[in-house]
Formats: C-alpha cells, structure tokens, sequence
C-alpha cells in the first residue's frame, strides 16, 4: 500500500516537470521546417531585442525602486507609512493594460500632444519631437513601473536588516555620507538587489502581453508567430528551450549572487534608528516616490474609472458576466486542485521527514513542485500542447480501434488544458502558504497523536486541518486570484469560443477598444490588488525575514 501511495505521488510530482520535458523532446527530436529560415532572418533581431528589453526594464527598475527604498527604511517623513504600501500597488496592474493606457494618454492624437501644439502652435509631428510610446524604450518603461515593486520589497527588507553599531563603526573610520553608502550600505543589500533583478528579468522574459501591442519582436512574439501563425510547434518548441536555458541562466545567477551570503543571530546589535528628513530632501523623497505613484497607479487608475463611468453600458453586458463566470471557474478549479496537491505533496515530505532521516528525493519534491511560476507562460502553454495533444490523438485512436465514439479534444481542447497551467504556474502560492503554517505544527504533535491512536487521514482531519486553516485560505486566494490574471498561457491553451476576463481584455486592447472593457479591466486591476497587498504585509511584517 505504502508502494502504491508512493508512486502516485511521485507520478503527481511527474505532472509538474512534464511541461519541461515535453518541450526538450520536441525541440531535440522533431522536424523544424522554419527554425533555420528564422536564424537566418529574424532570430538574431527577437534575441537582441529580448537582451535590450530585460536590461533596460531591469536598469529603470532599479532607478525607480533602490531610492524609494533607501528614502523609507532610513528616514522618517510625512505620509511615509502610506507611502510603503501604496509603492507595492503597481504588481496589480497587467502591464499590457499600463501600455494601453499611456499609449491613449501619451500618442499623437493623445491628450498630453494635442495640449502641447495647442500651447505652442505646433501643426504636425514635424514641428517637435516627441519620444514614441510604442517602442522599445517605450515597453521598458511601461514593464518597469509595474515591475519595479519586486525590487522595492527585497531592497527594503536588506535595508531594515542593517545594523546600527556597523554604521556607527565606520563614522569612527571617517566613513560618512556618499562614501558610507558606498563602502557598507551598499555590499550589504547587493544580494537582494540582485535576486529583485533576477524577478525582475524572468517577468520581463515572459511578458508578452506589452510587448505584443507595442510591436516589439521578442522570444516571446516568436513563439506565439511560429505556433500560431506558421504552424510549426517544434521551431516553437526550439525558441521555448531557448528561453528556459535565459531562464535558468537568471536563476542561478541569483543563487551565485547569494552563494556567500550567511545570517547570523545579531541579538546583540541594534537596527538601524530612522532620523527624520528636512529641507530639500525632504521634498525630493516625497516628489519622487509619489510622482512614481501617480505614474504608476493613480493616473492608470483614474483613466480606467473614467472609462468605466462614461462607458458602463457597453462594459456591464452579458459578454462580461460570461467571461466573469468563466474566470471565476477556471481559477476555483484551480485553487482548489492546487491546494489538495500542495497538502498531498506537503504531507508526504512530513511524515517522510518524521519516520527517517530526510533523503535527498524527499528534498527535492517542493523544489521541483514550485519550479512552474519561474517557467514563463509562454512556454508554459506550448510545453503543455504538446503531450496534452498527444494524449487526446492517443485516446481518440484507441476508441476509434475498439469501434467506440470519439471524444475530440478532451485535454487540450478544454478547460484542463487551463487548469492544469494555472496549477503549474501557482503551485509556489499554495505550497509556500501552507507550507508555512505546517511548520509551526511541533512534530511531537504528530507523535502525540499516534500514541492516541490517531493516525493517517483521520490524525491530517482532526489534528492538522484545523491548524492549517489560515494557510489554506490564504493559498486558496492567492492561487484563485493570480489565476483570475493570468494571461499568456490563457491564450495559447484556451478552448474555441471561451475568454476569461484577461483575454477578453487583451483582445479588445489589442483592437484599441479598451473602453468597452473598461469594467472588466477594472476589475481584474482590483482583484490583483488582494494579492499584493498579502504579500506586502507578509514581508513588512517581519523585520528581519525569511
């Protein structure tokens, strides 16, 4: 029975690397009729401009987020403790829908233009220069400010973790203002810096939603052109490798970055005092960080609301109650097979854990279960076409064999096909929630239990359930809510004539009828929200963190 119960689970932990695999084999075995017209055209053009728009949205990042950080945890200042959460909100908005927007606000028949040759008497584009929004630069910043609260959090944390006897040490040295910054500050925060800008590159590699509208040929562009366009999976099995070797490139440059970094108990010293900021810093600090916020969310906001106001009667129509409800499905799917394979993969390592000595398979099944959110989107849904496709030709023709009626597309034609990405993609939210709340269970717990007599099934109903209930909440609406945004596996693994909210909202962006999606974009922007807004008190609150 133990052997039967083991397998299982390791077939389940299987499910999770498929993805992975299925792309390897396709791009190693199969034909790829287009991949050597591709290098010989395009290709070097999708990989430059992938390299470009990694480094300049990662630049802007850490432009926007390491003063706003340093600025919070060092000084105290009017509206600072506001300020500390609203600079995370940007993470809500999709960064296609930030695109849009300042595309409408900042484009040549855009307001921001025709108030300048108004101003000035300016007759045409001839007259002046402006830069273009829909560029490169352009996407770069667009990713930036929705980015750049990765790195804020990470910086922000390194910063309260800095201790107050080793600033004092080096005021003895003569070590003060820019040079102290320099020589002891910054060392002490060039990890989290670094692992910010590893999040920071493996969003902006897999973003395609942005750099789709804004016409910027990516790896990401290629894949969707090669599938969907040319029809050629293996050539986009070849670019998806491609882009998971750039992924795991970035993941263990974060690990290098953090292979000397050790924490030591420091009961000893003393955290950094904040002191108060005056004069012209003082208003450099608050125009910076809430210029940033108006940038980033109160002007994308307010566009939105005004949108959603004036264009409510076509927005509040069955199409948005359709798309609501196919959302709200998909995602419940998900969050609550995510959370049933997060407590079966959980449970497993524990008990394993508690009757032997952890092995080194035991080690690695959260790892390998948790490594679908660094796969980008993208990849994620050509990873899953191909062994869910498969699957269906396999069925299908086994049916027709025994004379029986065939079923079509029933993996990836269907909402599975979705579920099983978001799954993939979301499992880190469900196994990191809960994972959290059964480790505060003492194992002499669970050793107490079994003394009672109360074992298996009924020890993980009436001992661990209800101590788990706050973590299986909190995975519930993570996973549910983050699957509610997900776009780009969205669009290569849904069914024929079904859209939840985020492509619904990037089709019609797409066709430059935001307005007509303006509640649905609102509200997709409001339920991001949630999320963030754990996250940022699960980090804040704990000073010297995980």
């Amino acid at each position: 029975m133990n052997a039967i119960k083991r397998s299982a689970l390791w077939l389940l932990l299987a499910a999770f690397v498929l993805p992975i695999f299925a792309i390897g084999y396709q791009a190693l075995s199969g034909d790829a009729p287009s991949m050597s017209h591709l290098w010989q055209t395009v290709m070097a053009v999708y990989i430059q401009n992938s390299l470009l728009l990694v480094l300049g949205t990662v630049a802007l990042s850490v432009l926007f987020a390491l003063p706003c950080s340093y600025w919070l945890s060092l000084y105290h200042f009017p509206t600072s403790r506001v300020l500390q959460w609203l600079l995370c909100l940007p993470l809500a908005l999709p960064p296609y829908l930030l695109g849009y927007l300042y595309t409408d606000l900042l484009d040549y028949p855009g307001p921001v233009q025709r108030f300048l040759r108004a101003t000035f008497g300016w007759s045409s584009s001839a007259d002046y220069f402006f830069p273009n929004i829909r560029s490169l630069g352009g996407a770069c910043v667009v990713l930036a400010l929705v980015l750049y609260p990765y790195l804020f959090l990470l910086t922000r944390i390194a910063f309260m973790d800095l201790s107050q006897n080793l600033h004092h040490s080096a005021k003895l040295l003569g070590v003060r203002g820019w040079a102290l910054f320099r020589k002891v500050t910054l060392p002490m925060i060039r990890p989290a810096i670094a692992t910010g800008c590893a999040l920071v590159a493996m969003e902006t590699l897999g973003d395609f939603g942005t750099v789709s509208y804004f016409a910027v040929p990516t790896l990401t562009t290629a894949i969707y052109d090669t599938w969907l366009v040319l029809g050629d999976l293996a050539s986009a099995s070849r670019i998806s490798l491609l882009m998971l070797t750039l992924v795991f490139a970035l993941l263990a440059f974060e690990r290098y970055s953090r292979r000397l970094q050790k924490r030591y108990q420091r009961g000893f010293e003393q955290p950094i005092t904040k002191v108060r900021l005056r004069g012209w810093r003082l208003w450099l600090a608050l125009a910076y960080c809430w210029g940033l916020i108006a940038c980033a969310v109160m002007i994308p906001l307010a566009k939105l609301l005004y949108w959603a106001y004036f264009y409510f009667e076509q927005s509040w129509q069955d199409a948005f109650w359709r798309y609501a409800f196919n959302s709200v499905k998909v995602s419940a799917f998900a969050a609550i097979l995510s959370v049933l394979t997060a407590l079966l993969l959980l449970f497993f390592v524990r008990k394993r854990s508690l009757n032997q000595r952890p092995s080194a398979s035991t080690a690695a099944v959260v790892p390998l279960a948790s490594m679908g959110y660094a796969i980008p989107g993208t990849v994620l849904g050509i990873g899953l076409l191909i062994p869910l496709t498969g699957a269906d030709h396999l069925l299908n023709h086994g049916l027709k064999s025994l004379g029986l009626p065939l079923l079509g597309l029933i993996f990836s034609g269907s909402i599975f096909a979705l579920v099983y990405a978001y799954i993939i993609r979301f499992s880190v939210m469900s196994l990191g929630s809960i994972n959290a709340a059964l480790d505060k269970i003492p194992p002499s717990l669970d050793m107490a239990a079994n003394t009672l007599g109360v074992q298996g099934v009924k020890m993980r109903l009436r001992v661990h359930f209800p101590l788990l209930r706050k973590g299986i909440l909190t995975a519930l609406i993570l996973v549910f809510l983050e699957s509610m945004k997900e776009l780009n596996a969205s669009l290569l693994l849904r069914p024929f004539n079904f859209d939840t909210l985020a492509t619904h909202v990037f089709t019609l962006t797409s066709d430059e009828q935001l307005e007509q999606a303006s509640l649905s974009a609102l509200f997709l922007v409001l339920v991001g929200m949630v999320p963030v807004i754990f996250l940022t008190r699960a980090m804040l609150s704990k000073r010297h963190g995980s």
